[in-house]
């Protein structure tokens, strides 16, 4: 059976090579901002939901919450294993699967790590087990991009070369989706994978989120937690919250 496009390509060693270069620092000072308006009280329990190798989960931690980290790729998983510790713990997890239910004070989903998959039934389930995961009173920060701004700046063709491997990538728009195709050679060996991420919006989450049992409580359009406007904003930032008599 194949695989679906994030396995395959999120436990490519590749995958993490094109993206290395993504700047700590700036990651660092947006979980800050983060972490601002979600007011968690010290030692709160976070799943980081979507975690890759740890390194946002490992800064949850050092700032004293308890952390688990969840993540469907089994190399990512593998290799965030080796910082763990008794408020730092990683599990490979299908997003789409229950896990702990009631446990959470917060539920974090950064940079865009949602809206992978091909049928929305799947989307609706993720969000489910994000309020299964919740205590009640809980908050899940949902962090992704402005559908609307994707659209209108795209780039459709760009060629960069990282540690000597020339990939070549292509964005498309269509049937409600954004499509990256990335192909290269390295090796001898012709690779070609493919991202897909479904354009929801503001609106899109809004029925999702009233269907459960989530509330909005803010919305965000930057990292430096600007306001939200649909047509400039590049990101999409929500935090929603449980309902509290659950």
């Amino acid at each position: 059976m194949k695989r679906e496009w994030f396995s395959e390509w999120f436990d490519s060693p590749y995958y993490h090579t094109l993206y290395k270069n993504r700047d700590e620092n700036e990651a660092r000072r947006v979980l800050d901002n983060f972490l601002r308006a979600l007011e968690l009280p010290p030692g709160a329990r976070v799943l980081d939901l979507a975690c890759g190798k740890g390194r946002h989960a490992r800064y949850l931690a050092e700032q004293g919450f308890d952390v688990t980290g969840l993540d469907i790729s089994a190399s990512s998983i593998g290799f965030a294993r080796q910082f763990e510790h008794d408020r730092l713990h990683f599990y490979q997890h299908d997003m789409r699967l229950p896990f702990r239910i009631n446990y959470f004070d917060a539920v974090v989903n950064f940079f865009t790590s949602f809206g992978y998959f091909q049928h929305d039934r799947d989307h609706t389930r993720t969000l489910k087990n994000v309020c299964l995961n919740l205590k009640p009173g809980g908050l899940f920060l949902l962090d992704f991009f402005n559908a609307e701004w994707v659209k209108q700046t795209l780039v459709r063709h760009e060629h960069k070369v990282v540690d000597g491997i020339p990939f070549d990538i292509r964005k498309s728009v269509r049937n409600g989706h954004v499509y990256k195709t990335i192909e290269f050679v390295t090796g001898g060996r012709h690779f070609a994978y493919r991202e897909r991420v479904r354009l929801f919006t503001l609106p899109d989450f809004e029925a999702m989120f009233q269907a459960l049992d989530l509330g909005i409580r803010s919305v965000y359009g930057s990292y430096d937690l600007a306001p939200y406007d649909p047509k400039n904003s590049k990101r999409l930032i929500i935090v929603a919250q449980k309902n509290a008599v659950s």
